[in-house]
């Protein structure tokens, strides 16, 4: 993607990780260190081992006396985070570098999994490259760095051309109201019921995916909020998150939506970008910026008709009130183990991976906005993608989750009433009455405050 101006890293992406396996790397009986990188590969998300091998080549090259080892974790968003904690709690299999989510950084620091890297950045030159917004998201409550971003990106409607033509819908094609997408859905529907006609995430198997593209888009667009900044409090008793819930009842129970079967599907996401879209069975997808790195010719599902089928649209706000349109941004950011044996080593290989060279490979190779000034001013980056500017437009839309070490909990809580509401188990306003005790429970009523 390209982005015009940067912005911070804040989704969401969708996302790849970085996970350290086995790792106490120490130094060996020659007193050779060895670091140890993990990172996601599943579904979309591979490219970046193809990007850790040459890191660990040129470093290995560069730095005889380090070995890098390389851990890919063939897991889903969620198995991923789980894995990850679990190497986190022994000092054997703490990892030196870790991909971390933005909205896992409050939570794992929290947990003492991290190290600060403030000293360490105050001697690296490059770190004024990246632009003041996306190094928030490395933060945490002690207002130290503790990751440093990758990319961000933002999120909107993807419509299949091919699929709207058929349904009497424009090529330009740009819903005002969540009623006039339903519309849409409906038009797609009738006029071939073969067609799933729109795809919302909901529901555990795709985790964070669920909270982000799917419920807090929704959320956003009501006017709605999860946390109450002025207050620092959860927002529970809210009417916007009954209606949020709602609309995923309606998309569901009409069958504007792929099957709870199909939704509740682990590898759904992979199924959406490499076969529902580009074999015209898939109208609109509510989903990421990050979508051409699976269609580009690097990417795992190569489509180069991708660009002549597919349109963006904004994701309408419920009844069109300003700002018209919404977004989340999310992204990864890279962090050193706070056990690690060579922090130096590791902050050297993170500076390495997070370079200008290889910052502007990762952009391009999976779709990211980009969070380095010098990234986001090169003419190839801006010509490989050519949705960035309308993802790059969305910034100005576009809202982040709350910085909280209690949000991983808040959003497996949302994920359960998506989950109840879309396979018919309870109402939206039950479901919404069982998140609000899930998070009272959680955080304490005193945390909380009437929406």
């Amino acid at each position: 993607m390209r982005l015009a101006r940067p912005l911070a890293a804040g989704t969401a992406a969708a996302a790849l990780v970085l996970v350290v396996g086995a790792c106490g790397s120490g130094a060996g009986d020659d007193g050779e260190a060895t670091i140890k990188i993990a990172y996601q590969k599943f579904g979309n998300f591979t490219q970046a081992d193809e990007l850790f091998k040459d890191v660990k080549a040129d470093y290995e090259d560069a730095n005889p006396d380090v070995t890098i080892e390389l851990v890919p974790i063939e897991a889903s968003q969620n198995d991923y985070f789980t894995k990850l904690a679990l190497m986190q709690r022994s000092p054997s299999t703490a990892p030196d570098l870790m991909y971390e989510d933005t909205f896992m950084i409050k939570s794992d620091v929290e947990a003492g999994y991290l190290l600060p890297l403030d000293e360490h950045l105050a001697g690296w030159e490059e770190w004024d490259q990246f632009v003041d917004t996306a190094k928030q998201a490395g933060l945490g409550d002690d207002g130290k760095t503790y990751g440093v971003p990758m990319g961000t990106d933002t999120r909107g409607l993807w419509f299949n051309k091919n699929v709207l033509a058929k349904a009497g819908l424009p090529e330009d094609f740009a819903p005002k109201t969540w009623d006039e997408l339903l519309e849409a859905a409906r038009a797609i529907k009738a006029a071939d019921p073969e067609v799933i006609p729109l795809n919302v995430y909901s529901g555990k198997p795709m985790g964070e995916g669920s909270t982000m593209q799917g419920f807090e888009m929704l959320l956003y667009g009501t006017g709605g909020t999860l946390y109450d900044d002025a207050s620092s409090k959860w927002v529970v008793g809210s009417q916007e998150f009954v209606d949020s819930l709602a609309f995923i009842e309606t998309i569901y129970s009409e069958g504007l939506a792929p099957t709870p079967q199909q939704a509740l599907d682990p590898n759904v996401g992979n199924t959406v970008s490499a076969e529902w879209l580009p074999k015209d069975q898939l109208g609109i997808a509510l989903d990421g910026s990050w979508m051409p790195g699976t269609w580009l010719e690097e990417g795992t599902a190569p489509w180069p008709e991708w660009s002549d089928v597919m349109g963006t649209a904004g994701m309408p706000t419920q009844d069109g009130q300003e700002p018209g349109a919404v977004s989340m941004s999310g992204g990864w950011t890279l962090a050193v183990g706070a056990g690690t044996e060579h922090p130096d080593e590791a902050f050297d290989v993170l500076t390495m991976a997070l370079n200008k060279e290889n910052s502007l490979r990762f952009a391009i190779d999976n779709s990211q906005i980009a969070v380095r000034t010098d990234v986001a001013e090169e003419p190839s980056y801006a010509e490989a993608n050519p949705t960035v500017p309308f993802f790059s437009d969305l910034v100005e839309v576009t809202n982040f989750r709350p910085a909280t070490s209690d949000y991983a909990q808040i959003s497996n809580a949302i994920q359960v009433a998506m989950e109840a509401v879309m396979t018919g188990q309870t109402s939206p306003e039950d479901a919404a009455a069982a998140y609000d005790q899930a998070v009272i429970d959680q955080v304490g009523e005193e945390n909380t405050t009437e929406g």
